[in-house]
């Protein structure tokens, strides 16, 4: 296993026509080392702290998100995944898939307050900011365990009918995850907990990454089968099919430039340009390196 990360810290140049013959101008900044051995996973930033998590085989490299420089590491993180960031409470999640536990973490100083027991290898997490709560998803145990951050107790466990991957947030109530094995969509409620629909993903395959555009109720879902779907959020409607590179596994939205980004395990960065809430165009395709897992904005 190669002993550094690629981190892609990217820009986006100004004035930039939304045809998609136009280069971004998006470009690598910089390629920060990590001197542990481990595989890779999902990676988190802490805006208001500057700092960004990188899950890594048995531990969570913490990186100045300036400077690149090591900050700290987050320890007995077995088959670590993913980490929440609840922000206002200063307090971070990590997913230990290989001890069925989530590691509560001070985002200050980076010292462990708690580990609390979910489901079966969970993966995926995040802190919802219109419910207050971290959601994280069980891949084994094929369901979802809702964490109370005020007080570090499950306050509630989802069934979701297969194996999730990751989830976003409406930001009004409604999350929605990828089930991988079943190609699918399930939304649920962030208050009540209870399942409201699931979207089938036709011409989609093994979904696992999912990002969303709130302001316009898109889903963005990059599959196996080297393909992104876009899927109207209130129906399930499915707006755009666009190829991707080769083993994606994550994707994320950025809201200010309207750009979705597929991390292609094959190295390449698959640009994705929304027109308008109906028209999504691949707009350019980025090498990063081989292996590339989860982006973050």
């Amino acid at each position: 296993m190669k002993k550094k990360i690629l981190t892609l810290a990217l820009l986006v140049a100004t004035g930039l026509s939304v045809s998609a013959q136009k280069k971004t101008g998006i470009h690598l900044l910089a390629s920060h080392s990590i001197g542990s051995s481990g595989g890779w996973d999902y990676l988190t930033v802490d805006q208001k702290n500057n700092n960004l998590f990188v899950s890594h085989g048995t531990q969570v490299n913490v990186l100045s998100k300036v400077s690149g420089d090591s900050v700290g590491v987050i320890h007995d993180t077995q088959g670590v995944h993913g980490i929440a960031i609840a922000g206002a409470l200063g307090k971070g999640y990590t997913t230990n898939g290989k001890l069925g536990n989530c590691t509560v973490f001070d985002l200050r100083n980076l010292t462990v307050m708690a580990q609390i027991s979910v489901g079966q290898n969970p993966d995926a997490t995040f802190f919802d900011d219109y419910s207050q709560k971290v959601f994280v998803f069980n891949g084994k145990s094929h369901d979802a365990t809702v964490i109370d951050p005020q007080t570090d107790k499950v306050v509630a466990t989802i069934p979701l009918g297969g194996k999730p991957e990751a989830g976003v947030s409406d930001g009004k109530g409604k999350i929605y995850v990828n089930i991988e094995d079943t190609n699918e969509i399930v939304c649920f409620n962030g208050k009540t907990f209870k399942v409201l629909s699931r979207y089938k993903l036709d011409g989609g395959e093994e979904p696992s990454g999912l990002a969303m555009d709130r302001a316009n109720s898109r889903l963005f879902t990059v599959c196996s089968n080297k393909v992104m779907l876009v899927l109207d959020a209130k129906t399930g409607r499915h707006i755009a099919k666009l190829p991707i590179g080769d083993g994606a596994d994550g994707v994320v939205f950025d809201a200010t430039t309207k750009l979705a980004y597929s991390s292609n395990g094959e190295g390449t960065i698959t640009v994705v340009r929304e027109v308008s809430a109906d028209k999504f165009v691949v707009e350019e395709t980025l090498k990063s390196e081989s292996g590339a897992q989860n982006n973050s904005t």
